[in-house]
């Protein structure tokens, strides 16, 4: 099979793209060089990049005719919650009009070839508060970030129905592991951890919230439901990716800490508070598990310790993380 990711150098992409190569699949992808981290050597290597703003007119068109992808996974992203309240207008830039400039491209030049987009459980909004969310709730996004990912899965919904574009789309809920970046929560908690153990930091570790509670799954099952959405799933259909339990905050940084070589203290930042943070955010993935077979299957404490590793070679400045 032959994909293209768009967004290949970001957190899930990267980890996207070394899932595929390990299937035999062929990956080129597209890269966003003043923000997207290379990707480590060997997966480099494996792939064909191209440097590509999707938001610029007609950069994308050239990139289809030449890799000729048979499926294209859009992760192509402005993906913090956070940085959407300082950035509103670039946030509906990327994901809104990139994504809309992907579906036009693929219209005109490629309309046999089958999208998985990524959308996001941040769309749901409020209604998050009613129980786990299957893939009929409404969505009620209540940041600019959750707006921007609600109307990139609306626009895709319409070129399904309108234009009968093979367009399938997925949630994620909460996603952890290697190569995520602060301000993401459990990379922050992570990278702190460790520059306090190389005593790179005072030994006191900020955290915000620590009493909301997410639902959270490695990010390399995660892109294994993309996979299988892909070759399992059914035109026009969304699938929830989630594990189906929420974990609190303080959950979460209890258990990074236990991993911990040195004593720490945790301090509380006003300034990590979000101006919109639902109490709890959990889904129900029983679609994708029906449809493909699919199911989380790396433990909760191999994600921890992965991820502490991860940041421990990290600052250090391994080349090959």
């Amino acid at each position: 099979m032959r994909a293209l990711i768009t967004g290949i150098g970001g957190f899930a992409g990267s980890h996207l793209a070394e899932h595929l190569v390990a299937e035999g699949w062929q990956v080129c992808g597209t890269m966003l060089p003043s923000k997207d981290k290379p990707l480590p050597g060997e997966l480099a290597r494996a792939c064909t990049l191209t440097p590509c703003d999707i938001t610029q007119p007609g950069s994308i068109e050239p990139i289809l005719s030449e890799a000729e992808p048979e499926v294209i996974f859009h992760l192509a992203a402005q993906s913090s919650v956070a940085a959407s309240w300082e950035s509103v207008e670039e946030t509906f830039q990327v994901n809104v009009m990139g994504t809309l400039a992907l579906l036009e491209a693929v219209r005109h030049t490629a309309p046999g070839t089958q999208v998985v987009l990524i959308s996001s459980c941040e769309a749901y909004g409020a209604s998050l508060t009613h129980g786990p969310a299957s893939e009929e709730v409404p969505l009620e996004p209540l940041t600019p970030y959750a707006a921007s990912k609600a109307c990139t899965d609306w626009v895709a919904g319409q070129y399904v129905s309108s234009l009968g574009l093979d367009i399938r789309r997925v949630r994620p809920f909460n996603h952890i592991g290697s190569r995520q970046q602060p301000p993401f929560v459990a990379a922050s908690f992570a990278k702190q951890i460790a520059e306090i153990e190389a005593g790179l930091q005072e030994p006191v570790l900020r955290a915000g919230s620590l009493e909301v509670r997410r639902d959270f799954t490695d990010v390399r099952d995660v892109v294994h439901a993309y996979r299988l959405v892909a070759i399992k799933g059914k035109p026009g259909s969304v699938y929830n990716v989630c594990s189906g339990q929420a974990r609190s905050i303080g959950e979460l940084l209890e258990g990074l800490l236990d991993h911990a070589t040195v004593s720490i203290k945790v301090a509380r930042d006003p300034a990590l508070l979000r101006p919109v943070d639902l109490p709890i955010m959990v889904g129900d993935a029983s679609r994708l598990r029906e449809e493909t077979g699919w199911g989380p299957i790396i433990s909760w404490e191999q994600t921890l310790v992965d991820l502490l590793d991860y940041w421990r070679k990290a600052i250090t400045q391994d080349p090959d993380v």
